[in-house]
């Protein structure tokens, strides 16, 4: 029996958008200012607006010996309508697998929680769901433990849609427990945003002079 070779790296291409597959569309800096956020207060359910940034960088390939990722390096800055200061900041990474069509997105805010959110896509999907559960080793959810204990999240879904004109829109589903909030509690956003910048490129594409063969 052969054994399996879990070290050795599988080639990867310098060009990151162009292997990017369905995440492409999501290269560059995106505002949007018709963000609906409902969330937990002690009385039940609150809905306020809000707006953001979404600034999605390009990274090189990446390797897990033969595993490779192309993906995108991103923050979330949300605030409120009239107010400068955040009340929501957020980054992680969107990554692609083309061997296996699996997308990856992973979440770090500082109230002291991480999550990793897995789905599937393939090239010119218009639509792209991912989700992390509570528990899980392989799309899981760690929070603090006042979190844990007092606002437990047991699961988070979110849809990426890509419109035709160029714009995306997202709904994303954080499932809660709440003590004092009877049966699960739908923490909900959503907003449409449109590009304002477009991807620098990834560095590997600037070290190889490889600009000319990818012009956007």
């Amino acid at each position: 029996m052969t054994e399996k070779d879990i070290y050795t790296e599988a080639p990867a291409e310098a060009d990151t958008l162009a292997n990017l597959g369905p995440l492409a569309p999501l290269a560059g800096t995106w505002y949007g200012e018709k963000g609906v956020d409902t969330h937990p207060q002690a009385w039940g359910g609150e809905t306020e607006p809000y707006k953001e940034h979404w600034t999605f960088e390009l990274c090189d390939a990446q390797n897990n010996g033969p595993q490779v990722f192309y993906g995108l390096r991103y923050r979330v800055w949300i605030t409120k309508p009239d107010e400068l200061r955040a009340f929501h900041d957020q980054v992680g990474f969107l990554l692609w697998e083309p061997a296996t069509g699996k997308v990856y997105m992973t979440l770090a805010i500082p109230r002291g929680q991480v999550a990793m959110a897995v789905g599937e896509a393939k090239v010119g999907d218009k639509s792209i769901t991912l989700r992390a559960e509570r528990g899980s080793l392989v799309n899981g959810i760690c929070s603090n433990p006042f979190l844990e204990e007092n606002f437990t999240t047991k699961d988070w879904t979110i849809t990426f849609t890509f419109h035709e004109d160029g714009t995306f829109s997202y709904d994303q589903i954080t499932t809660l427990d709440v003590p004092n909030i009877e049966g699960d509690f739908e923490h909900r956003d959503q907003n449409h945003l449109r590009m304002i910048e477009g991807a620098r490129p990834n560095p590997a594409m600037i070290d190889e002079g490889l600009l000319n063969r990818n012009p956007r």
